[in-house]
């Protein structure tokens, strides 16, 4: 039992946590209802400090793709830190591993940087793709979440009413940066024509979320991706694959493998080190020239904390687990027989839903019908969606109670974990589906 573990200490340490941390979380995803003290995590499951245990399809926003404390990854992060920590010069031999790793299974880059967080990969391309261009507009689409930064904090869980206006997810952005992005709908290739068409040679890059898994799962159409890549090349701006959740997951080489669409610049993390805080962004050597890593390059990158050698070693210990030709077909099989086992549950239960996802990426829409774009998505009952979310956790699996968030299976789970937490569904649907009219 946790060190932490008594009746009172999870109340206890949320109570410490509110009085010295804003909100007492240190990112606005982990404020739940119910709050959530976490104690301890290994393989498939977390507990809390009250010792309940919980079967963990969140997975820190899906980047333990190998299951928590994965022994080849502490132990790659253990050697690492035996031999050096943090020099802030040069460059380490496992720093030019990861590149390698990079350009050799990512299909777009041909050279690559290492840094911190999505947020930074994101955020260097958009200003690398401006520099390129010599262009300061942007496209993104309603429903992709692509980082903290002004230029794309915007359009991601839009309420109704604000549909088809930039609508803001903080205060005190630069009202500049933000008047520059253009929004246009997932899978409406003619709405990013006419973006080009008003904007003539002054759009930058288009930026995008291959599969949008920040409103769960929404599959490109055929021909959009194709459509996205003929139209930046026809009109000289930068088509950019934001891959931190896609990147590892979906393939080794990223959705951009899966679908045979190549961008000029893709941004990666998550999944890529199994939750060790790295991210990378890599590209054509003509664009990652441009930046200042490189002696005369005129676009400024640089972190102190930027391939620090114990995340670079966690990297490439994930990298190795998922270049094994069992791990994705185990990763997926687990997400099928999920899917397939939601679908029978909710027809059983006579309830309206769709089981999404691709890969090891699942959720079940409170809808009918395969969405194709977040409009589409104003139809799930966000209602019930929540309600059933929180009696699973009553029964002991953690799927994220918040509205549209994606599942994901991990290399730590079985099949039997796999049938546990489908019991679990079928009771949670039958306990809930009343309230909602079923």
């Amino acid at each position: 039992m946790s060190a932490l573990a008594s009746v009172d200490s999870s109340k206890e340490l949320l109570d410490r946590a509110q009085r010295v941390i804003p909100g007492g979380v240190n990112s606005g995803m982990r404020k739940l209802d119910p709050p959530i003290a976490v104690a301890r995590a290994a393989g498939a499951w977390f507990w809390d400090a009250q010792d309940r245990r919980y079967f963990d399809f969140h997975g820190a926003f899906g980047a333990t793709i190998l299951g928590h404390g994965h022994p080849a990854v502490l132990d790659a992060v253990t050697e690492a830190l035996r031999c050096h920590d943090l020099m802030g010069v040069g460059v380490s031999p496992l720093e030019v591993d990861l590149a390698e790793k990079l350009a050799e299974h990512v299909p777009s880059v041909e050279k690559a940087v290492l840094c911190n967080s999505g947020s930074e990969a994101t955020y260097h391309a958009v200003r690398l793709a401006r520099a390129c261009t010599k262009r300061q507009k942007i496209v993104k689409f309603q429903g992709c979440y692509h980082g903290f930064h002004d230029a794309l904090a915007m359009n991601v869980i839009t309420p109704r009413e604000l549909l088809g206006t930039r609508h803001l997810l903080t205060s005190g952005a630069t009202p500049e940066l933000v008047e520059r992005t253009l929004i246009c709908d997932f899978n409406d290739l003619g709405q990013v024509e006419e973006a080009f068409t008003a904007h003539p040679e002054q759009i930058a890059a288009v930026i995008l979320e291959p599969v949008p898994h920040n409103i769960g799962c929404v599959l490109p159409q055929p021909g959009f991706l194709e459509g996205l890549r003929l139209l930046t090349k026809r009109d000289g701006a930068l088509l950019i694959f934001d891959e931190v959740i896609t990147g590892f997951r979906h393939s080794i080489g990223g959705y951009q493998k899966v679908c045979g669409v190549t961008p000029d610049l893709t941004t990666m993390g998550k999944a890529m080190a199994n939750g060790f805080p790295i991210a990378a962004l890599g590209g054509a050597a003509q664009y990652m020239d441009r930046l200042s890593s490189r002696p005369g390059g005129d676009v400024f990158f640089s972190g102190t904390y930027n391939g620090h050698p114990a995340c670079c070693a966690a990297a490439l210990a994930t990298i190795r687990e998922l270049e094994r030709p069992e791990s994705h077909r185990r990763l997926f099989g687990l997400a099928d027989r999920m899917r397939a086992g939601l679908s029978e549950i909710m027809r059983r239960h006579g309830v309206s839903a769709y089981a999404a996802g691709f890969g090891s990426v699942f959720l079940t829409y409170f809808m009918e019908g395969e969405p194709r774009n977040y409009t589409a998505l104003l139809a799930n009952d966000d209602a019930l969606f929540v309600a059933y979310r929180r009696r699973l956790l009553d029964l002991g699996v953690f799927k994220l109670p918040i509205a549209l968030k994606r599942n994901h299976t991990n290399l730590s789970q079985s099949e039997t974990d796999i049938d546990f937490a489908l019991e679990a569904c079928d009771r949670a649907i039958g306990d809930v589906k009343g309230k909602f009219g079923y």
